[in-house]
């Protein structure tokens, strides 16, 4: 929202200030990890869960999708893991009576972390039109609504699903199915705002939309490239893989406009040298980029290999790719004056970075949204891709592309079908399983969603999890269209930003967490998840639901389609939602990759989907090879007096997760409304350290758009880049501002001025 944001927090949104960290981990991890949990968890719960935290024997960790290695320590998770477990098994309860002491009018004026410090859902909960607070609602009644409002559309075109991260495979499948009958193939989720763009430029170039490595890759590889990822703060267990690799010989180069605490050294918690307080320096160079500069530099990367004798791979080019000659002429033509200015770099450490790739003979380059969140994104990952294929680094064991994935299942749910473009052999084979003709026109996207909502275009919006309102760009545009609704639906364990915007009649419909134990009617159940790099393992919870009145996700998606689409389906709901391993029998002639999908998941650890241009040196693009391309370079540039923001976490949060008000590997203690500015930049603004401002993002739309409040923090970035904490920043983002060709939201490059202001 542009006026006085949310609040509710017990202290004030003034943040103290220290020295960024230079070294992530360590006994403070340990300590602060331990406080969370037992504060949320109490001592025996938090050793009941921890431990089988991302075993093969226990539950997958409902934080990020970074895989787990094959022989595992008894505490395989990181700090950020921690904090998502004692979230989801906390003993902090949201009962009926919560609501009725707090009107949706008052959980408006909440924060985020408010919200989420409540605890879990207990019960379904309804708000009628015209009421000022939720109810509590019977399951059947709830399933009621949803039908009702479904029926009543002039179209099944009027409905979106959709899907957060964290849905298991089964319930994917089960969901995207349930669309598919109902008639409409409006899936948008949260891959539209995260790694659509690498999916897009990945299936045009090697033919397959996922990461070509596995973890042992890292481990063989010569030289790591970690680009416009923070590993320390996102996906903290990343780091032990980059420890490793490491002592093998491995060398890292970081490309980042910040430096990260994680990237310079990692105490690793699991080890003595972490907890002595020595640790590993990770970084042998780090490139201090421009903000969206990434494309010019892998272009001229790609120059200077071309015009080093004997670097390029040139039986590899021959023999499986194509386009090479017109990519050869952009590349050799790439200007040096250029690409320093794009990047902000100095020639001798482009040099530099040159001499470790040529020193390599297996690189793999690791990317996320610091690439995938620009209008260029998908020529740059592209550009990222010419770089790999000149050397003969995809196909090769300890080398290739790795784009790393935010939430546990958001490639398994892709995997599973949801998607709002599916392939026409992913429908021949639904049609071919279940006997209905599923629709074939593309469906909405999250931008397009968010239009349609705006717009009137659509009426019923039902989220699988997630946070969509608090995730979404343009802040102020999204909550307005939401409540253009004439329903909105989320399945929800906790609280969160998007129950109290709502449409004309909203439901909230609480679900087991990946820590429950599964009960259904032919006994405990497991569900299956896949990870960043593409393999696929089982789930199970241990611990008693929070409530009795919560409902799986399978099951609320087949009591919802048995209700919805009555007699007239065939598929068997009540089968599917009483045995989940008949939904895998299904999965297992419907996707590619899980034949026998049953048998295999049951072996410890799970099994690895194949991947063409891993394992074969296959390319199922449409020329048949790998393909080079040529794109102009592109760069996000800022009028004299402005400055490029990108929106972050703080280490204290995952997604539109809350934990805490701290980011202590950047120094920021006790708030979130801070904005990073290079101590330069700010004298020239008249901006001293410690005053506060507002972000007033600039637009081709002529749009104000405007988060006021933020304290100045004088921070080592980039120079004429800055950088602040989504979600408080996504109001800046303008809808209309995406990548081309993926629709991903731009929240990597913004144009913004500040206004000195007081604090909000």
């Amino acid at each position: 929202m542009a006026g006085k944001p949310p609040t509710g927090d017990p202290v004030q949104d003034a943040p103290d200030v220290a020295a960024p960290q230079h070294a992530a981990a360590g006994l403070p991890a340990i300590a602060h990890t331990l406080r969370v949990a037992q504060k949320q968890m109490g001592v025996r719960r938090t050793a009941l869960t921890l431990l089988k935290v991302n075993q093969k024997d226990g539950f997958d960790c409902p934080g990020c999708a970074w895989p787990e290695p094959d022989k595992r320590h008894a505490a395989e998770f990181c700090e950020n893991g921690a904090k998502a477990v004692a979230e989801e098994a906390t003993l902090r309860r949201v009962t009926p009576d919560f609501f009725a002491a707090h009107p949706v009018a008052d959980l408006a004026t909440r924060s985020g972390y408010w919200l989420g410090q409540q605890g879990r859902l207990t019960h379904p909960m309804y708000l009628a039109e015209g009421a000022t607070a939720y109810e509590p609602v019977t399951w059947e009644r709830a399933f009621d609504l949803i039908a009702e409002e479904l029926h009543a559309l002039t179209s099944p075109d009027e409905a979106l699903f959709y899907t957060s991260g964290r849905t298991s495979n089964e319930a994917a499948f089960l969901y995207q199915l349930f669309a598919r009958e109902f008639g409409t193939n409006n899936l948008p989720d949260c891959s539209n705002m995260c790694h659509e763009s690498s999916g897009s430029a990945l299936t045009e170039t090697i033919g397959v939309g996922k990461g070509s490595v596995l973890l042992e890759d890292l481990y063989r590889a010569d030289l790591i490239i970690v680009a416009g990822q923070n590993p320390g703060t996102n996906h903290p267990r990343m780091l032990s893989a980059l420890e490793k690799a490491k002592a093998g010989g491995t060398k890292i180069i970081t490309v980042n406009p910040l430096p990260e605490a994680g990237m310079e050294r990692f105490k690793n918690p699991q080890n003595a040298r972490g907890l002595a307080g020595g640790g590993t320096p990770l970084t042998d160079l780090f490139l201090q980029i421009r903000l969206g500069g990434d494309q010019a530099l892998f272009r001229t990367l790609g120059r200077l290999v071309l015009e080093t004798e004997g670097a390029v791979d040139t039986d590899f080019i021959r023999e499986h790719t194509h386009g090479f000659e017109e990519y050869e002429r952009t590349a050799r033509a790439a200007d040096w004056d250029e690409t320093l200015r794009a990047t902000g770099l100095r020639r001798e450490e482009i040099e530099e970075a040159l001499r470790m790739i040529l020193a390599s003979r297996r690189t793999v380059v690791c990317w996320a949204m610091g690439l995938t969140q620009h209008k260029h994104a998908v020529p740059t990952i592209k550009e990222v891709v010419n770089l790999l294929l000149l050397r003969g680094d995809i196909g090769r064991p300890g080398a290739g592309v790795c784009p790393v994935r935010g939430h546990s299942n958001v490639q398994g749910d892709r995997t599973m079908g949801i998607f709002e473009r599916p392939s026409a052999a992913f429908l021949d084979a639904l049609e071919k399983e279940f006997g209905f003709a599923p629709p074939r026109e593309h469906g909405l996207d999250v931008v397009r969603a968010i239009r349609a909502l705006r717009d009137g275009d659509a009426k019923v919006f039902f989220a699988m999890g997630g946070n969509f309102v608090a995730a979404s760009p343009d802040t102020d545009v999204t909550e307005a269209a939401m409540r253009r609704a004439r329903l909105t639906v989320h399945v929800s364990t906790k609280l969160n930003r998007s129950h109290v915007i709502t449409g004309a009649r909203a439901l909230i419909l609480p679900t087991l967490g990946r820590t429950e134990r599964d009960r259904q009617s032919s006994g405990d159940q497991f569900v299956t998840v896949e990870d960043s790099m593409g393999m696929v393992h089982a789930s199970r919870g241990r611990l008693e639901p929070a409530s009795p009145h919560l409902l799986s996700e399978p099951a609320i998606v087949c009591r919802l389609a048995r209700r919805v689409l009555g007699t007239e389906s065939t598929t068997p709901w009540e089968e599917f939602e009483a045995d989940y391993a008949t939904i895998r029998d299904r999965v297992s002639r419907v996707v590619p990759g899980f034949e026998d999908f049953n048998a295999r998941v049951a072996r410890p650890g799970g099994f690895t989907l194949p991947h063409a241009p891993r394992d074969e040196r296959r390319f199922p693009t449409a020329t048949g090879k790998a393909n080079f391309t040529a794109a102009p370079v592109e760069y996000p540039k800022a009028p004299e007096g402005r400055l490029l923001l990108q929106t972050l976490r703080s280490h204290d949060q995952y997604n539109t997760t809350i934990y805490g008000l701290d980011d202590r590997y950047r120094g920021i203690k006790n708030g979130r409304r801070v904005v990073l500015v290079n101590p330069d930049d700010a004298r020239t603004l008249g901006l001293a350290d410690g005053t506060y401002a507002d972000l007033v993002s600039e637009w081709t739309d002529g749009t104000e758009r405007r988060a006021p409040g933020f304290r100045v923090v004088h921070y080592p970035t980039t120079p004429g880049c800055a950088a602040a904490y989504y979600p408080e920043t996504n109001v800046l983002v303008p809808l209309d501002h995406t990548a081309d060709t993926s629709n991903t939201p731009a929240s990597k490059s913004l144009v913004i001025r500040l206004e000195q202001a007081d604090p909000v």
